[in-house]
């Protein structure tokens, strides 16, 4: 009876599983080819979101400024929502940090003591971790040929994510980095660059076109995807949580079910939006 009813749950615990991924697969694929104030909208509530529950695992430490993160997040979406220069970024960042470290003199001046090297570190932290990627992949999207890299960016994370399952759960016996993440394995790691490549490539087959690009952004979401979901879980190591939050059941939090975007849209980004424009 128990165990009947230990499978029945993990059967429960995969559908709800698979029926919230997919609404989140139809939600950022609609808002990607809407594009426009569709796509901005949406990468701004998963940035704000994504941030906020960050600020929450980080003050289980240490003390962080959320309102002036906010702010500045709020602001460098909108610079890079309308096309403003840039170098406005990084003079947002630099005026935040004075901002927090100002506020930390006032404290220990009415307090006589202030958090100033951790509120700083970690109010930045979060908008250099979250906010930045999400921009980058606003500015991503106006590339000519933005749209469809960035569905095969989020494709071939997906399929990375997917395969290293898998394959980790069926054949994974070598373990990847066990005081971080104890259930990762070599196998499931390689697993999940096979997948990335294998979905890279079946689009730029359906699409007749060169393979080699879709190819290098299913090489970045293999390897460095999987090392950004590592990211996260050393913070929710060092922070004492298993998940960032509980908003997306079966998976988690908006955190937990993008780590892996952050830095595979940052790279991409730098490829083809720095490197190759």
């Amino acid at each position: 009876m128990g165990q009947s009813e230990t499978t029945e749950n993990r059967l429960r615990g995969l559908l709800i599983r698979a029926v919230s991924g997919a609404a989140v697969v139809a939600l950022v694929l609609g808002g990607l080819f809407a594009g426009g104030i569709f796509w901005t909208t949406l990468v701004s509530i998963i940035a704000l979101l994504s941030l906020a529950e960050f600020y929450g695992m980080v003050s289980r430490r240490f003390k962080v400024s959320r309102g002036i993160g906010f702010l500045a997040a709020l602001l460098i979406i909108f610079t890079a929502a309308e096309g403003i220069n840039p170098v406005s970024l990084v003079l947002t960042l630099s005026i935040t940090a004075f901002v927090i470290l100002f506020v930390e003199v006032m404290r220990r001046q009415i307090q006589n003591e202030s958090y100033a090297i951790w509120n700083m570190g970690g109010t930045l932290a979060g908008i250099l971790y979250i906010v930045f990627p999400w921009t980058f992949m606003i500015l991503l999207r106006r590339l000519p040929s933005g749209t469809v890299l960035l569905f095969v960016m989020f494709l071939s994370t997906w399929f990375c994510d997917v395969a290293a399952y898998l394959i980790g759960s069926l054949w994974g016996r070598t373990p990847l980095c066990e005081n971080v993440s104890p259930k990762k394995t070599w196998e499931g790691f390689l697993g999940g660059i096979a997948g990335a490549l294998l979905a890279s490539a079946a689009v730029a087959y359906i699409l007749e076109t060169s393979p080699l690009p879709f190819l290098s952004i299913g090489l970045i979401c293999g390897v460095a995807g999987q090392l950004g979901d590592l990211a996260e879980s050393v913070i929710k190591r060092e922070t004492g949580v298993k998940d960032s939050g509980k908003i997306i059941p079966g998976h988690g939090g908006i955190l937990d079910r993008f780590d892996s975007v952050l830095i595979n849209g940052l790279l991409v980004y730098v490829l083809f939006g720095v490197i190759l424009r």
